[in-house]
């Protein structure tokens, strides 16, 4: 018998799915996913030590935490979980069809598809050390930036796109100064974004460099920068090391069975809507987010996801 409702993924975006659904009576079913190396069921929150900005924490609390409570609250419900990945998708018939890691065979007749996009890393061992620890690194200025710890730091970008000069921009509010590290001499980022980097006095810039070994035992301490003209190697003292060279989205499972973007993120057929290529396949979170990616908007939008599921089956007449 085909499920009513499966959940693919379980950061805010999944577990705020789970939760509609089945106060719904949808009966959701949610596939967290298996730890990997670039993953873990929670998103990218488990990565994240101190969450400021999430409403009705006022005191701040640990990512790891919320993602904890989040899916105690959809068990509450009733919510049926599994640790397993979806490893593949057939979407060209109804009810839809799944594959798990697990080479167990699911049958769904709707799909919220909520499996988020990983931050791209410079993958240095220190880097990965200190980002999982909470020791200076991080790959979300907005996330992370107005925490004590980085205020009236020097703090170090990584990037030459709009997203790093964003970054560093809204950086500069706390630090004492921002440097941005790229590998070129001139700025892939908009015209625009760049006068206003140049224009700021807090940001300064370390062109034809890359980053090679972060610095600093708990804490970050600095970075080792190399020259990509004469591979000379410099250290550069600092108190956090934000990366933005871009996030990938987990979408490679689907296969071509609903539309993506040219940066392969789920598209949707209009605009704040879930609703994919596919009738009856939702997205939400940051798998069809590149612009905003924080929890409270992927919360969002996994609340969305499933109210436009709930009413699709019922005008489908399949609940």
């Amino acid at each position: 018998m085909a499920e009513k409702i499966i959940i693919i993924g379980s950061g805010p975006a999944g577990w705020t799915a789970a939760i509609y659904a089945a106060r719904a009576n949808l009966n959701p079913i949610v596939y967290e996913g298996e730890p990997s190396n670039i993953m873990v069921p929670g998103g990218q929150l488990m990565y994240t030590t101190e969450v400021e900005n999430y409403p009705g924490f006022p005191s701040g609390i640990q990512g790891t935490e919320m993602m904890d409570l989040f899916k105690q609250q959809s068990k509450r419900f009733d919510t049926q979980i599994f640790t397993e990945d979806i490893t593949s998708v057939d979407f060209s018939s109804h009810p839809f069809q799944l594959k798990t890691s697990e080479n167990n065979d699911v049958e769904a007749l709707s799909v919220v598809i909520a499996t988020g996009a990983r931050a791209n890393w410079l993958d240095l061992p220190n880097e990965q050390r200190l980002a999982h620890s909470g020791g200076g690194v991080s790959a979300c200025a907005i996330c992370d930036g107005a925490l004590p710890a980085y205020r009236d730091k020097v703090l170090v970008v990584v990037g030459g796109g709009d997203s790093a000069i964003e970054e560093g921009l809204y950086l500069t509010k706390f630090a004492s100064k921002v440097i941005l590290v790229h590998r070129r001499d001139e700025l892939r980022a908009s015209p625009i974004m760049q006068e206003r980097a140049i224009a700021n006095a807090k940001i300064e810039f370390k062109w034809n460099s890359i980053v090679v070994d972060v610095l600093g035992d708990k804490l970050i301490s600095g970075v080792r920068l190399q020259s990509t003209i004469n591979k000379e190697e410099s250290d550069l003292d600092c108190g956090g090391l934000f990366i933005a060279i871009g996030h990938t989205p987990n979408t490679t499972f689907l296969n071509g069975n609903v539309e993506l973007d040219e940066k392969g993120f789920i598209g949707t057929r209009r605009s704040w809507r879930t609703a994919t290529s596919v009738e009856g396949v939702f997205a939400a979170g940051d798998v069809m987010d590149p612009y905003y990616k924080q929890a409270v908007t992927a919360a969002g939008t996994g609340c969305m996801a499933a109210l436009e599921a709930e009413r699709w089956l019922t005008h489908k007449g399949l609940v």
